[in-house]
């Protein structure tokens, strides 16, 4: 086998391992474009917001989260003396 014969079942061998990924890409795009129109029909893509805070705290807590998150880290300090 001559260096020329070489050459080219290389070249061919990387425009087959390009084109199969390409192709593999396009395939992906036009999936992720699908299960996106899917969800767009169904709704599922509408923005959930979460809840206005109720005392200052971060945004979306409730009082009773908050009370149960300080009650555990003073539980917590409490059992670490």
């Amino acid at each position: 086998m001559t260096i020329f014969q070489m050459l080219g079942q290389s070249g061919i061998l990387t425009l087959l391992g390009m084109g199969i990924v390409f192709s593999f890409l396009i395939i992906l795009v036009v999936f992720i474009t699908l299960v996106g129109k899917l969800l767009h029909a169904v709704g599922a893509d509408k923005d959930v917001r979460p809840a206005a805070p109720t005392s200052g705290g971060a945004l979306g807590t409730s009082d009773a989260v908050t009370a149960a998150i300080s009650a555990a880290v003073t539980e917590y300090g409490q059992s670490r003396k």
